[in-house]
């Protein structure tokens, strides 16, 4: 079976349909506004007349490609290509400002590769048991994990925590526009048609980092105090490389479990990871200034969901997260049918998958670290070409979402909120980890209570759900009882230096 799979997988037609769907993925994923999901879907047509294996390796290879795309411009112009890569944000956009742009770029390259391969390596070998742990994850359990992603609010605030949960608070009140989804009554659509489904995401993410950027360069530019970015360091060290290894495998892993979750998936991961490296790390106070853990852990943590949402898809027909979603309509186009049958019945088609998932990886990495040089010319490019370029590809990213011209505006606007908050010193990301996460905890949390009939102790009674808001109530409150105690010391001191 295992010569069969290579050779299948081998075969220069197969090897060509793996790299073109990675090649079409990482150009996608580093556009602003196109995400993954748009590419698979728009891809997924010309399939149809492809073998079944062929047609399939072109979406996961554009899958995997366009999740690392996103964190290329995130890192060259501080604008997340896709939702999974806000996170990277975070810093590696200070790699750029400080002319290590190829730095950051090769970190998230190897981070993704590795983040790929220990989701791929889960998929081969524990398949079953990961998805049935996963399904295990009801309405309390995901409320839960829901909750504790939003708690990270208050570990990338920056210096004022203060304005991190203000930004953060203005996140989950953008989150509640819309129908209910428990009553279907309205709110906060003032009479709008348009807001009755609540506001797209990637518009609103759009806005804030990328529009409201180009924003601030339009001031520079006006102002006459352009500094251009330099790309100094092309590559990253060994010392860098040794030292997001033990990163690497910690978020790879925890990728590829929140990505058998249903519904969650690699933006949330993403924000999981970082906090979670932050919690172990030696000097957390450097996160969010540009250090190597910072971009590795979204880096391997979102890739890692690749793997790790399909385990439900192949084993239990269950898609975990919105790529998987239209992969589904693929395989049962190409009548492929998931479920535990499809490993007995289509057993040499599985494992040719499987192995079409690895070759992915392998040729993201080829083309990530080839393509260096190229990526970081970007920042070299004068303020006053690049930005109206990059205004072009916001409001033609903004559009193509739904093709509704309302999104648009939705994207200007928060362009200018953003704008105005950065200027403020507000951070920005909180705004989009509560705009994500706010509508699962809400809808979560609503329905465990239909479950226990209003009883608020079923999150108690179930331990991964105990466990998950235990630690957010402590994420929550532990930066400000370190801030006081930081205060009482202060003061004793000046008394004793008195």
């Amino acid at each position: 079976m295992f010569l069969t799979v290579l050779s299948n997988v081998l075969q220069p037609t197969m090897l060509l349909s793996i790299f073109a769907g990675v090649a079409m993925g990482i150009s996608i994923g580093a556009m602003p506004g196109l995400t993954s999901t748009m590419g698979v879907a728009l891809l997924m047509p010309l399939t149809f007349s492809m073998e079944p294996a062929h047609g399939m390796m072109v979406l996961i290879g554009l899958f995997c490609g366009a999740i690392y795309g996103g964190s290329i411009t995130a890192i060259l112009i501080n604008t997340p290509g896709t939702p999974s890569a806000a996170a990277t944000v975070l810093d590696g956009y200070k790699f750029t400002l400080r002319g290590e742009a190829g730095r950051a770029l090769g970190i998230s390259t190897v981070s993704s590769f590795g983040g790929g391969i220990i989701s791929g390596i889960c998929l081969i070998l524990i398949a079953p048991q990961l998805a049935e742990v996963a399904l295990k994850f009801s309405a309390p359990e995901t409320f839960a994990l829901a909750f504790f992603g939003v708690s990270i609010i208050a570990s990338i605030s920056g210096e004022s925590l203060i304005k991190g949960l203000m930004s953060g608070t203005l996140g989950l009140i953008l989150a509640l526009i819309g129908m209910d989804n428990v009553t279907g009554y309205s709110r906060f659509t003032f009479g709008s048609t348009f807001l009755m489904a609540g506001l797209s995401f990637i518009p609103v993410l759009v806005g804030l980092f990328a529009m409201s950027q180009c924003f601030l360069s339009i001031e520079e530019i006006f102002e006459r105090r352009i500094m251009e970015n330099k790309a100094t360091r092309s590559l990253p060290t060994l010392s860098d490389l040794k030292t997001i290894l033990p990163t690497v495998l910690r978020a790879g892993f925890t990728g590829t479990f929140i990505g058998c979750i249903p519904g969650a998936g690699g933006d949330i991961s993403a924000f999981v990871s970082y906090d979670m490296e932050r919690r172990f790390s030696k000097h957390p106070e450097q996160f969010g200034t540009g250090i190597p853990e910072g971009i590795a852990a979204p880096e391997a943590s979102n890739n890692g969901t690749t793997g790790g949402a399909l385990i439900p898809l192949l084993t239990l027909g269950i898609p975990g997260d919105a790529n998987t979603a239209v992969m589904l309509g693929a395989l049962m186009m190409h009548n492929l049918t998931p479920g535990p049958l499809l490993f007995v019945e289509k057993a040499e088609t599985v494992n040719t998958l499987f192995a079409g998932f690895m070759f992915a990886n392998v040729f993201m990495l080829i083309l990530g670290l080839s393509g260096l040089r190229f990526f970081v010319k970007i920042v070299t490019i004068p303020k006053q070409v690049l930005v109206p370029v990059i205004m072009v590809l916001c409001t033609v990213g903004a559009f193509a979402i739904n093709n509704n011209f309302n999104d648009v505006i939705v994207m200007l606007i928060a362009g200018v909120i953003g704008y105005l908050l950065t200027k403020g010193g507000f951070p920005l990301s909180p705004i989009v980890l509560a705009l994500i996460l706010g509508p699962m905890c809400e809808g979560n949390f609503r329905r465990s209570l239909v479950m226990s009939q209003g009883d608020y102790s079923i999150f108690f009674q179930r331990p991964i759900a105990a466990v998950f808001i235990i630690i957010a109530i402590v994420s929550l409150f532990l930066p400000i009882i370190k801030k006081a105690i930081q205060v009482q010391l202060a003061g004793k001191r000046e008394q004793a230096s008195k």
